[in-house]
């Protein structure tokens, strides 16, 4: 007679860490934008505001492979491909200042975007981002820069791995 294996018998246990995920979601995402956010989705949905941020940012987030940096810039791609999630969208391309992306960067990746995604949704991704830079504070004209205290391309900045001891 034969043992059968149980299917998830051998599989690698996912690593998911609410408190770093919590921590994380602090580095990562500004104060008001969880305020507007997480208490109201809790109200709707108990516990859901929880389980994102435990899978995503203590789960996902923490997994080896991409820098904050590329996770940030696979957001903006995937955000914009889908489209309708507006909001969603200008938090991460306040993000992606956080983890070091200059201005010039952010806006490059819905240039790059246009011949995938198409150009209607590419400029439709491009107006948030405009708007949520704004609104952030940095500048969107070609001659100005945001400051971020980084030298692009250093492999210092924020989210490359050179500022975490881990690497990620």
């Amino acid at each position: 007679m034969t043992t059968r294996r149980s299917p998830v018998e051998g599989l690698t246990r996912a690593r998911l860490d609410r408190e770093e995920g919590y921590r994380l979601l602090g580095l990562l995402q500004d104060e008001s934008y969880q305020r507007s956010l997480l208490p109201g989705l809790e109200e709707i949905v108990p516990g859901f505001p929880d389980w994102i941020v435990t899978a995503l940012f203590g789960g996902t987030y923490l997994r080896e492979g991409l820098s904050l940096r590329d996770r940030q810039l696979v957001n903006l791609a995937a955000l914009t491909a889908v489209g309708g999630v507006d909001p969603q969208l200008a938090g991460h391309v306040k993000t992606s200042l956080r983890v070091g992306m200059t201005r010039q960067e952010i806006l490059e990746v819905f240039v790059h975007l246009a011949p995938y995604i198409g150009v209607p949704r590419a400029l439709a991704g491009l107006r948030v981002a405009v708007a949520a830079l704004a609104e952030a504070g940095t500048e969107t004209d070609t001659g100005t820069e945001t400051d971020t205290g980084t030298e692009p391309g250093t492999g210092t900045e924020p989210g490359t791995g050179a500022d975490r001891e881990d690497g990620r």
